[in-house]
């Protein structure tokens, strides 16, 4: 049955990898890069700045909550799961590693299992809208989260099953970082005026990964 899911997993990942356009290669690299949603971030932030006026103790610890749910769902998958599982990636495992298809010579590390980018993600998105709870922000940080899961696909880094349990635990972790933020303090009511901000950065980021990969392209 393992044996069965490996296989088809195996087969999903060279369905759904890579593709034939040069354009879209830059776009994911660019998407994948954690250094590209460093705006989005800050964003947040201003999200916090703006709700709390300067009330630097609730802002510090949903930034602690925060940075616990980076700690729980990334690191603890790189420092731990990944050396104990040792998945190789797709572009490293040596019985389809030369069918996967590679951007700009990108490979990542050895193992793959699970996504650290996967948890990571979904675990900041769960967590901050579960906080914020507007329904159009939700739809957007989740649409993050995925489309950096997609990425990892493309790229080849991760078969759709390292995704997926990397999206689970990052659930959990969020969810739980959470229901441990409601035990210590009382979430506050965020203003959508606010919210919109990280919408528009994340907008915005999308167009700028368009417009770079155009000019590497083209250049």
């Amino acid at each position: 049955m393992m044996e069965e899911i490996i296989h088809l997993d195996k087969q999903l990942l060279l369905l759904l990898n890579g593709s034939e356009s040069l354009f879209l290669d830059y776009v994911v690299l660019t998407l994948t890069n954690a250094k590209t949603w460093i705006p989005l971030y800050l964003a947040l932030f201003y999200v916090l700045w703006k709700t709390y006026r300067n009330n630097w103790c609730e802002i510090l610890l949903i930034l602690a909550a925060a940075g616990l749910c980076v700690v729980l769902a990334g690191t603890v998958d790189d420092t731990i799961v990944k050396p104990l599982v040792a998945r190789w990636r797709p572009t490293h495992d040596p019985e389809i590693g030369h069918l996967v298809d590679v951007a700009n010579g990108y490979r990542g590390g050895n193992y793959g299992f699970f996504s650290a980018h996967a948890a990571n993600t979904f675990s900041i998105a769960l967590f901050f809208s579960l906080l914020m709870r507007h329904r159009l922000f939700v739809c957007f940080m989740v649409a993050w989260s995925l489309v950096n899961c997609w990425t990892r696909i493309y790229l080849g880094v991760h078969y759709p099953g390292d995704i997926t349990v990397g999206l689970l635990w990052g659930a959990l972790v969020g969810y739980g970082i959470y229901r441990l933020y409601c035990r210590i303090t009382l979430p506050a009511r965020y203003d959508m005026r606010y919210l919109s901000v990280p919408i528009v950065v994340l907008c915005l980021t999308f167009v700028y990964s368009l417009i770079r990969a155009t000019i590497i392209t083209w250049s």
